[in-house]
């Protein structure tokens, strides 16, 4: 299922590019913008240099990211270069407005939808994720304002009606991402149990975040139990509640949203 939602979100970003933004020289985000950019100004195919541009970031993730993350890039990196390449470029709507809202729309589901199953669609994504486990900045942000320099390229290029027209559709297209991938939201899980050293051991092997420890009593039974705070991202609630549950069947479990993090928020 996994690999499936990987390949869907290809082909859905790649229906965004190819009848939505590419008719009208509008670019996307990230490094399959420049593939649109180069495929626009030379005889490259745009699926061809998308593939070729993405490599040196896979090597990235591949050390930053893990094995896993960077297998699931590659196989939407290698699908979306192929669907870029068959899928034929032909406009659907006639309004360079109403293609740019939803061309953005469209690529930023596609995008969201990969991510969201331990995937990224490649290029700059990779570095969006990298600053988003280590910092309190959105992918969706980090996609933006990385992507500014796109803009410029694009307003040199062709001209400045085009180059807003790529500065609104990364927007939409940043907004639509954040709205289906929410794995940026900081959590704060505050875990009360009696069976704190068990669970700490196998949290610190397991989640990537640092956990403080305090000693607590039970309001009612007047037990002695020990509560472990950590603050996460939502991905990885789930992986900490079948934890806990492994030692506790009744430990009590506290999530609220995080609105800011100052400090260090990933263990090195």
């Amino acid at each position: 299922m996994k690999y499936f939602i990987v390949i869907l979100g290809s082909l859905i970003i790649a229906f965004g590019f190819n009848n939505f933004l590419v008719p009208y020289g509008v670019l996307s985000s990230g490094i399959s913008g420049i593939a649109i950019l180069i495929g626009l100004i030379t005889p490259f195919d745009i699926g061809f240099m998308n593939f070729l541009l993405n490599v040196p970031l896979l090597l990235l993730g591949y050390f930053k990211l893990g094995k896993t993350i960077t297998l699931n890039t590659l196989l939407c990196v290698v699908s979306l270069s192929i669907f870029l390449y068959i899928i034929p470029v032909a406009p659907i709507a006639d309004n360079t407005l109403l293609s740019v809202i939803f061309g953005g729309v469209i690529s930023g589901v596609g995008i969201g939808l990969i991510m969201k199953y331990s995937g990224t669609s490649g290029g700059l994504d990779i570095i969006a994720i990298i600053l988003s486990r280590t910092t309190n900045i959105s992918v969706g942000l980090s996609l933006t304002a990385m992507n500014g320099v796109i803009v410029l390229i694009s307003g040199f290029a062709f001209d400045w009606n085009i180059a807003l027209y790529t500065m609104l559709s990364i927007y939409i297209t940043g907004k639509s991402l954040d709205a289906v991938y929410t794995n940026h939201i900081k959590l704060t899980m505050q875990i009360v149990t009696t069976e704190g050293e068990a669970i700490r051991k196998d949290l610190i092997e397991s989640i990537y975040r640092g956990i403080t420890i305090t000693e607590g009593v039970g309001g009612y039974t007047k037990e002695s139990k020990q509560i472990l705070m950590t603050v996460v991202t939502r991905y990885e609630t789930m992986q900490i509640k079948k934890i806990v549950r492994s030692h506790d069947k009744k430990a009590f479990i506290n999530i609220y949203k995080t609105v800011e993090v100052d400090g260090e928020f990933a263990k090195n």
